[in-house]
């Protein structure tokens, strides 16, 4: 699917906030894709987060962020971001943003092997 590109991770104390970026390829949009962000610990399966449905900009969050992270599009500049407030040490992992042509946030989640998938972006929030 559409080649994705992650930014803006990084360290930051507990209490701190970090904006991870996600942009498409050149000349490609994200228009008609469901977009998400996803993130893993060494050792653990990868977990659902937060995602956007490409149908009405439905959201939705893991129950472990909501309130405290918000996920946005903007298809003009074929970019997702994630905001990420209040951030926790168990907020600690590797975060990679997805894509899914033409369909829903659940579709994304449950079928995720047929993602697009960004590189990763490492998040360390230390106490």
């Amino acid at each position: 699917q559409v080649p994705l590109v992650e930014s803006g991770g990084g360290m930051v104390q507990a209490g701190g906030s970090l904006r991870l970026s996600c942009a498409a390829a050149p000349g490609r949009t994200l228009s008609t894709y469901a977009v998400g962000w996803f993130r893993q610990v060494s050792g653990e399966e990868r977990e659902f987060v937060a995602g956007a449905g490409w149908k009405g900009g439905t959201t939705y969050y893991a129950d472990s962020v909501k309130g405290r992270f918000a996920i946005s599009r903007d298809d003009a500049k074929s970019t997702v971001y994630l905001q990420m407030n209040n951030l926790k040490p168990e907020d600690t992992a590797v975060y990679y943003c997805a894509a899914r042509f033409q369909a829903g946030v659940g579709t994304m989640v449950r079928d995720s092997s047929s993602n697009a998938w960004g590189q990763g972006t490492l998040v360390t929030v230390s106490s």
